[in-house]
């Protein structure tokens, strides 16, 4: 396999704007600024400079959590009605779609994924977080609730109403390997629930979060209420995590990380969202789709080029089709053509840098050393070094690294088994709960082994689908809580009883 890497730029004069700066700035209190200290942005595929970022610290997310905590107060914030507040989440949501191919090049030259990824799948989301939620900022109620209190002054019944109020202030830091939609699932129901947002993408793909709040501000955000920090997650990350004036940490990233999180918000009992790891089971039985299983198994793992939490890592198939399943499978693989992502004929980008593709690779290695046998890819390129080969493994142990710990890079593991208890037993066998996919044509199956597979998602006869109304959140190590739907708007609401004697 070889990798085509044509010379690529952006078309739009959005993106070519965007990036002649010299220095992106920071958002503070309504207020752009352009830090002393800067760090580099680079395309991943190419590995040339792109622009630079401000790089915040301590300083500035002090200013940025005092900035939001004053704007929670405003009147301007505070006593928006709630139809004014739709509209705006539902403009916020035409100028993404307005910016859309600007936006999708500046995510394909940040992060790496193809222009196909980035412009139809992960705009398009954002845009339907956006407009999902301004549908429910009209629809925030409480109740009335008649109390069961049998005392009341003389002259006086008890009455009791409760009240649905905005947690505060969050902290929402993004994860790399979808930016701009991991920003709008966290930005969108904060922003409905009426919080205010200290925005914190990852150092690694920060362009589209400035051109986001540059949006945003377009769209008539009273100052405060949404503010933007790049920089580093160990030094701003950190302060965010445990500022006493933050009441909520919306996080999407490593498990590791979120541990850490754990402690950090132990200062003020601060409320967390956390999706983590995940290292996600595909069960495809003999009686599935065969042409359907392998294309959309592949989707669920190559996708983004296997960066993405989700993603079908772990792939178990009835013995009675295994062989045709894993000759058709590592074929799809081998065909896919590796480039730039803004390049039309490319089906994979570079992952996201080239540290990541040597840990990718250690990992294949640690698993070729174990024993697996490699159907197809295994191999880094001397040119484009953070370029990886989509790859398939069999015959990994299941006490191996590569098939306890995520990788998050184009890499398969393929694994018969003969009885359905059985393979339950081994989609389960994992430290990780975030999805799971199971193929087949018997609904008696699909229903049978949906409950029994722990993951806080399970696809059947497709993976990786998503939509804002369907909630999204890992059990056991893959996370806290939930996005998406009205379970994740929940997560940015406090409720409050209110109980009278009148």
């Amino acid at each position: 396999m070889t990798i085509t890497l044509r010379p690529c730029s952006p078309k739009t004069k959005g993106a070519k704007d965007f990036l002649s700066r010299a220095v992106q700035p920071v958002w503070i209190g309504g207020r752009w600024r352009v830090l002393p200290d800067s760090f580099d942005s680079h395309d991943p595929a190419s590995g040339a400079l792109l622009t630079r970022l401000s790089k915040a610290g301590r300083t500035e997310a002090d200013q940025a959590v005092e900035a939001a905590n004053r704007a929670l107060g405003t009147p301007e914030w505070a006593e928006m009605l709630p139809a004014a507040r739709q509209s705006l989440l539902w403009k916020i949501a035409d100028l993404i779609e307005a910016h859309a191919d600007e936006l999708a090049e500046l995510e394909c030259l940040d992060q790496g994924k193809t222009y196909a990824t980035a412009r139809f799948g992960e705009l398009n989301g954002a845009i339907a977080q956006f407009r999902y939620y301004a549908g429910y900022a009209t629809k925030l109620t409480g109740q009335t609730i008649t109390p069961s209190i049998g005392y009341a002054p003389e002259g006086k019944q008890v009455m009791a109403y409760t009240r649905r109020e905005p947690i505060g202030v969050v902290a929402a830091i993004v994860p790399w390997n979808s930016p701009l939609l991991m920003a709008a699932m966290k930005l969108a129901p904060a922003l409905c629930a009426g919080c205010t947002v200290v925005l914190k993408p990852a150092e690694e793909t920060s362009l589209t979060a400035v051109r986001l709040c540059e949006l945003i501000e377009q769209a008539g955000m009273p100052a405060g209420v949404v503010n933007l920090l790049t920089g580093f997650g160990h030094e701003v990350g950190e302060a965010l995590a445990t500022h006493p004036d933050v009441a909520k940490v919306a996080f999407t990233g490593s498990t590791e990380v979120g541990r850490r999180l754990l402690g950090a918000a132990q200062g003020n009992l601060k409320k967390l969202t956390l999706e983590l790891g995940g290292k996600s089971p595909a069960v495809v039985m003999e009686d599935a789709d065969l042409s359907l299983a392998v294309s959309g198994v592949a989707r669920g793992i190559f996708a983004n080029s296997g960066q993405v939490c989700v993603a079908a890592a772990r792939i178990y198939v009835q013995r009675g089709i295994y062989d045709r399943f894993a000759e058709s499978f590592a074929q799809t693989a081998r065909a896919m053509r590796l480039g730039h992502g803004l390049d039309p004929d490319s089906d994979l980008g570079p992952l996201v840098n080239a540290g990541h593709a040597s840990t990718v690779a250690a990992m294949v290695e640690s698993g070729r050393s174990s024993g697996a046998e490699i159907l197809t890819g295994g191999e880094t390129d001397a040119g484009y070094p953070a370029f990886y080969h989509p790859t398939v493994l069999a015959n990994v142990p299941a006490s191996a690294e590569l098939m306890r710990q995520e990788v998050f890079g184009p890499v398969a593991t393929l694994t018969p088994f003969d009885d359905p208890d059985e393979v339950i037993a081994m989609a389960n066998d994992t430290e990780y709960g975030l999805a799971a996919s199971v193929w087949t044509e018997s609904l008696s199956t699909a229903h049978r082994m949906s409950a029994q597979v722990r993951a806080g998602t399970v696809w059947v006869n497709c993976h990786s689908y998503f939509s804002p109304e369907l909630p999204k959140g890992g059990m056991k190590a893959s996370g806290w809580g939930v996005e998406n739907g009205a379970p994740g708007l929940d997560n940015y609401l406090e409720n409050k009883t209110v109980c009278m004697a009148i």
